[in-house]
């Protein structure tokens, strides 16, 4: 039995079982089955949790157990009947048994035959730092164990789900018997995330991805226990989202045919919601928003000056408003993106009425920006939002930003260290690690990335929100966005959710770890491409196994 232990969370329900689990002969009993150590061809498969990301603390043995087919439901607690419990399991059945049955059958005695899943809380309220801790206990039958099923016990659904998960990551199929197999029980595990907020970002501006895509990008993010989608939806080059108050808005799109509206988008909240996932919009403002001026091109300060948009026009900001105010309907979750980057004040100066607008408030350029980054973040907190913006507004007039921003870091090293030092919360994105785009980063360099870096005093380290990976789209699209997220995201997952302590002390293993999530990933569809690729997203350089690519 192997133990690794940090900060396990209270479940007094299942501390009775795991002392009954832990006096279980199974534990003592050889291994009937050694196909996953034959499927992984890896030296130390006996030794090493197949589990991603890492959970907190767990024991195993190395007793294997079957699965019935009919696996069934049994739910309890305020929150248990939940539908999203339901519609999880069902979605998580319908993964651990791929492989269909033609025939049932007859005089089998499985050992795992029900899942029980306890969930104290009816609260299904998704924002920030929601509980998703959990335990999981899996025990076979034998003639001293009164155990011969699954528990998974939680606070909230989203807890549950998680657990799921993770059970989904123990079941195997076995071609030579053809069942579905646990390896390595009796399971004992207790999990939570590190980080509250775990992310991805998806850019449907520079390339437009069908909700099919956005769907299969958000089912994937669950995989790795991933919890919010960056939505950037509109930047310069296309504006595909419905908004009702300004209709002209979406003529920005790159066709009429690559769109979202306002149903979609609702389509994409719920979708995500059943998964954990919440979903954090972009409006990036004022640059990169020359496509707006398309339906609206009172927008633009000149024909020859397209963007900053017109800081200048107080219809900007009422456009603004107007959109905040829609996608406030769409969007519940409590931060909103509001960009900031990348704002380049030349052409202000050029233009007449602009310049003169600047002039009657003694402005410079750098001036109108803060205006109009204030002014834009005045509208989100009127709408219940907490604003988020990138990492130029604090390096460029920290003192001034709304107390509530959260700093969002890309450039570089060293901005969240400053960020919390002046008491703002910030999100780590360091672009030479988590910028997906950077087709050159391998998979280690993300790994080993980490949003505390530089940060020592505890205070602070609690200002530190999370991370996220981003997946900026000039050379993504539908054909091969999910192979450039896959597996570097899940390599940023398991440093978000994992207790940083643990990971420590399994190093060796996180190589054929990653490995084998990737393949659980293609097993399940999602086109991740093969972990050590120098260049990530090119193919296989020759044939192998899936586990050793």
């Amino acid at each position: 039995m192997n133990l690794h232990s940090s900060s396990p969370n209270s479940y007094g329900y299942l501390l009775p079982l795991l002392v009954l689990l832990l006096f279980s002969p199974c534990l003592g009993r050889s291994s009937t089955n050694r196909k996953l150590k034959q499927q992984l061809d890896d030296g130390e498969a006996d030794s090493i949790p197949y589990i991603w990301p890492l959970p907190w603390n767990y024991t195993f043995g190395n007793q294997t157990l079957n699965v019935d087919p009919n696996l069934s439901l049994v739910t309890s607690g305020n929150g248990g009947g939940s539908p999203i419990v339901t519609q999880a399991f069902n979605r998580y059945k319908s993964i651990i048994f791929e492989h269909s049955f033609r025939f049932p059958k007859i005089g089998v005695d499985y050992d795992l035959t029900k899942v029980n899943v306890i969930v104290h809380s009816e609260d299904e309220e998704l924002q920030l730092g929601v509980d998703e801790s959990y335990s999981l206990m899996v025990a076979g039958r034998d003639e001293l164990s009164i155990i011969g099923e699954i528990t998974i016990e939680a606070n909230t659904v989203y807890g549950a789900i998680r657990g799921l998960e993770t059970l989904s990551q123990l079941c195997y199929f076995d071609y030579e018997t053809k069942n579905i197999e646990l390896y390595k029980a009796p399971w004992y595990i207790q999990d939570k995330p590190r980080f509250t907020y775990r992310g991805l970002l998806l850019d449907t501006s520079r390339h437009y991805l069908p909700i099919e895509i956005i769907k299969q990008a958000i089912d994937s993010m669950s995989y790795a226990k991933l919890n919010v989608l960056h939505w950037h939806i509109i930047d310069e080059e296309s504006f595909p989202l419905e908004v009702p108050t300004y209709p002209n808005l979406w003529k920005g799109a790159y066709t009429k045919w690559e769109r979202y509206t306002v149903d979609d988008a609702y389509e994409i909240v719920n979708f995500a919601k059943l998964r954990g996932i919440n979903v954090m919009a972009e409006v990036d403002v004022p640059g990169h928003a020359e496509s707006w001026g398309i339906g609206y091109p009172d927008l633009w300060p000149s024909p020859s000056c397209r963007e900053p948009l017109d800081v200048s026009n107080n219809f900007t900001f009422d456009l603004i408003s107007g959109i905040l105010a829609d996608m406030r309907k769409i969007f519940p979750f409590e931060l909103f993106h509001l960009g900031g980057d990348e704002v380049h004040t030349d052409c202000w100066n050029s233009t007449p009425h602009v310049k003169q607008w600047l002039q009657d408030r003694n402005f410079t350029g750098k001036d109108g920006y803060k205006y109009f980054v204030l002014r834009a973040q005045e509208i989100a907190i009127s709408f219940n939002w907490i604003p988020v913006n990138w990492e130029e507004t604090f390096n460029s007039f920290a003192m001034d930003l709304n107390p509530k921003t959260v700093v969002h870091n890309w450039l570089g090293s060293g901005v969240c260290p400053k960020a919390v030092a002046k008491g703002f919360k910030c999100i780590y994105s360091n672009q030479g690690f988590w910028y997906l785009d950077h087709l050159d980063v391998p998979w280690d360099s993300v790994y080993y990335a980490d949003p505390l870096e530089g940060i020592t005093d505890a205070s602070e380290k609690k200002l530190v929100l999370g991370g996220e990976v981003c997946m900026w789209a000039e050379t993504a699209d539908p054909s091969n966005v999910l192979q450039t997220i896959w597996p570097r995201a899940a390599a940023a997952a398991e440093r978000l959710w994992s207790d940083e302590s643990t990971l420590a002390s399994v190093n060796s293993t996180v190589l054929p770890r990653l490995q084998n999530f990737r393949c659980q990933l293609t097993r399940r569809g999602v086109e991740a491409a093969p972990v050590r690729n120098s260049y990530a997203r090119s193919a296989p350089d020759g044939p192998g196994s899936c586990y050793k690519q």
